[in-house]
């Protein structure tokens, strides 16, 4: 058959393209053309979504604080979008330029020599955009490897035989992550925000490649680009390591991250095994450059097998769960946790050698890690300030269970929503609130027991086991949650009612106090004002308010009681105090009924207010006529009266103004009270009191009032902000920890190995 003019010419890699030629151009340009019309339409459907997404997440926020991040962020986005899409998409047909040209284009990512690995502190909220991004590149390198490898083959041939790869192709996942990292860079949100936008990029961007890939890929074999090329991967065994050395450089770590799948959630994971084998393998070759080195690599032999590890977890799982419980630790003790975890390690070899018949002592590198791994998760539990000193011994029981679950799945550690992890993070979370004052029935205490127990004893290979204990934990807590939230709710109302009880009783005392000011009244009239009438004004205040006319007329009675009692030494000021008196009468019979005076008591007083006023117009009174003091007294002693709180509020303010113990509004103890949010458990250790575990529950609109309850949901205490300041500055008060007890120890694990002094220990028996 004669080829046409239009016919494609078969090119294999030998017959490299001169990159300066016209013919090469033509074909970057055509695939420029693909990337960028896909590429635009893809990321304006990611920003599409942002809206929405960060809009439902603001409907659904835990707080205000975590609402106003969301609506922040959607503000930011919208703002920034058309300069992130420009950056981003320039990049990308930059880079695609750029590719005849390899003296001048530096990769965009490049793994680093072995042995030269560096592990540079990073900020929390890089190291989780980082794991973020590697999981995302990971994920789709692994699920395109196929079309990408084509890709990567075609475009070698036509810019001259350069090798183009997954690091430095322009159109690769790895590549168009990072570009797209630092085009985010212009927008300044909160991590949480910009964790969903990479969510979001991954769904709409990088899950979409293939698409791309196949069009690339057609039009070169139209080309005549490689049109024979079979579909073949060729992984070397550091294949992984090595795209993961690239990503780890590009976004600043060194460190070597693996590949993650996503969960069901969509949740972006943070694959922390494989991320933290660099760090583990950096490690250990420090010590071993030091003439260190672990036991379990110094000597060849078959390596065990996972069934074999298993296996000999199990035998030591029994003995755990026969053996009682454990011996108290001592959270200060990190030398003796360091031997506990290392003696598992030997006590794992030599079951193995006992399965085996022969001695054993090393493990594959993966399984060493996850040993490590897993022993530094409960080391931490050990240490964890949050967790009750004797809830950190019962859940520290769990640590061969846990390795058995992370060597049966090792997804444990890369996704959120493991129910293994979930079940951890629970009995954490059930045990931070826990006190032996809050459970004295131990239903509590019981539970957990029983799940830890359970696992000790149930649990094989069945990962299943996990989802059934979390149901069972969940229930409990539900239950528990119903009770406590009951007695929580009727505490705050009690609370609030008393609260608004005594902002009446204080606004009655200062409208009448203010009234009288320096005037020396009767001794009748005065006891009818600050207890009588001081009571109705309470009432009328609760019921109608502050502003109502009800209120407004009380006030005016007070203010014609008052004149009532001046002297009426002439006829224009007796024919006044007459004009008062109908008024006063009709008033004060509304106002003594109000506060539940009986209509006997109420004559009588009226009575004895006749003769008084008689008396005050110079007509004859009889001195029967008039109460003594003390009846006075007697009769109108009333309870809860207002006095002692006007002399209660300025005793407090004499102690306040005297107390030396006082915390500035600048000092990070009154910035971290403030920054409290209900929900948040504080740990208080009060002077001659037990120790407390506490929840904020309520913070009074009217008083500011901190009011704290323990897991039951009763009242342990109420604090001033200022109090409560004072309490932490003392270390009479500690906040306890918000987030989940795994992300605690991941973060707290990764500080570790980072740390230059702190080396992994080894068993060097």
């Amino acid at each position: 058959m004669n080829e046409s003019s239009e016919s494609p010419r078969v090119v294999n890699l030998s017959q490299r393209l001169d990159p300066s030629s016209e013919r090469v151009g033509e074909l970057l340009n055509a695939v420029r053309g693909i990337a960028s019309r896909r590429l635009q339409q893809w990321i304006s459907n990611t920003f599409e979504h942002v809206d929405d997404a960060l809009f439902d997440l603001a409907e659904k926020a835990e707080n205000n604080a975590a609402q106003m991040h969301y609506f922040d962020g959607m503000r930011e986005v919208r703002k920034r979008r058309p300069t992130v899409e420009r950056h981003f998409l320039s990049a990308i047909s930059r880079s695609l330029g750029e590719l005849t040209r390899p003296l001048q284009h530096a990769p965009a990512v490049a793994a680093p020599l072995p042995g030269s690995l560096e592990l540079s502190l990073v900020a929390d909220n890089e190291l989780e955009e980082s794991l973020a991004i590697t999981s995302m590149i990971g994920k789709n390198e692994s699920r395109l490897a196929r079309d990408l490898f084509a890709v990567n083959q075609r475009l070698s041939v036509i810019c001259g035989g350069h090798r183009i790869d997954d690091s430095s192709n322009p159109v690769a996942p790895a590549i168009l992550s990072q570009a797209f990292r630092q085009a985010l860079h212009e927008i300044s949100a909160d991590m949480r925000v910009k964790l969903i936008i990479y969510k979001l990029f991954d769904r709409y961007v990088l899950s979409a490649l293939e698409e791309l890939y196949q069009e690339v890929n057609l039009e070169l074999v139209r080309a005549g680009v490689l049109p024979q090329l079979r579909h073949e991967v060729l992984r070397s065994p550091g294949g992984k390591a090595a795209t993961a050395a690239a990503i780890a450089t590009a976004t600043g770590q060194t460190a070597a991250a693996g590949v993650a799948t996503v969960d069901e959630t969509g949740d972006i994971p943070i694959d922390l095994l494989q991320t933290l084998h660099a760090l583990f393998s950096a490690r250990r070759g420090q010590a071993g450059g030091a003439g260190g080195g672990g036991a379990m690599q110094t000597t060849s032999g078959p390596l065990p097998s996972a069934n074999e590890l298993l296996g000999a977890l199990s035998v030591l799982q029994s003995q755990i769960a026969s053996a009682g419980p454990l011996p108290q630790a001592m959270p200060d003790d990190a030398a003796a946790l360091s031997r506990e975890v290392l003696q598992l390690k030997s006590q794992l070899l030599s079951q193995i050698g006992a399965l085996r018949g022969e001695r054993s002592s090393h493990v594959a590198t993966i399984d060493e890690d996850t040993i490590d791994l897993v022993g530094m998760l409960f080391e931490f539990i050990l240490e964890d300030r949050n967790l009750p000193a004797p809830m950190q011994v019962l859940l520290a029981r769990l640590q061969i269970p846990y390795l058995k679950a992370a060597i049966l799945d090792r997804k444990m550690f890369a996704h959120r929503q493991h129910p293994a992890r979930r079940l951890l993070d629970g009995l954490a979370e059930q045990a931070k609130g826990w006190s032996e004052e809050s459970d004295r029935d131990r239903r509590l205490f019981d539970k957990v027991k029983g799940i830890v127990e359970q696992l000790l004893h149930d649990f094989d290979d069945d990962i299943g086991i996990f989802d059934r204990l979390l149901v069972d934990l969940q229930q409990f807590q539900d239950v528990n949650k119903r009770r406590s939230e009951l007695a929580e709710q009727r505490v705050a109302e009690s609370t609030r009612g008393r609260e608004k009880l005594e902002l009446a009783r204080r606004l009655a005392a200062r409208e009448i106090i203010d009234r009288i000011g320096e005037q020396k009244l009767p001794p009748l009239v005065h006891g009818v004002l600050v207890r009588a009438w001081a009571n109705h004004l309470v009432l009328t205040v609760l019921r109608q308010g502050e502003a109502s006319p009800e209120f407004k007329a009380a006030l005016r009675f007070v203010d014609s009681f008052i004149a009532s009692t001046r002297p009426a030494r002439d006829a224009d000021s007796r024919q006044a105090l007459r004009q008062l008196l109908p008024g006063i009468e009709r008033s004060l019979r509304l106002g003594l009924a109000n506060v539940a005076f009986q209509e006997n008591d109420i004559e009588r007083l009226l009575a004895q207010l006749h003769a008084y006023y008689r008396q005050q117009l110079g007509e004859k009174v009889e001195p029967s006529e008039l109460p003594p003091v003390e009846e006075d007294t007697a009769m109108l002693a009333i309870p809860d009266s207002i006095q002692p709180v006007v002399d209660r509020e300025a005793q407090a303010d004499e102690t306040l103004d005297d107390d030396p113990v006082m915390v500035s509004p600048d000092s990070p103890e009154w910035h971290q009270v403030q920054a409290l949010q209900p929900g948040t458990w504080l740990e208080f250790c009060l002077v001659d009191e037990p120790m407390a575990r506490a929840k904020l529950s309520w913070i009074s609109p009217m008083s500011g009032r901190y009011l704290f309850v323990n897991r039951r949901g009763l009242k342990v205490a109420d604090y001033t902000p200022q109090a409560l300041a004072v309490l932490i500055a003392d270390g009479h008060a500690r906040v306890l920890a918000a987030n989940a007890l795994f992300d605690r120890a991941m973060s707290a694990i990764v500080g570790r190995l980072k740390q230059p002094d702190d080396s992994l220990a080894t068993d060097s028996e």
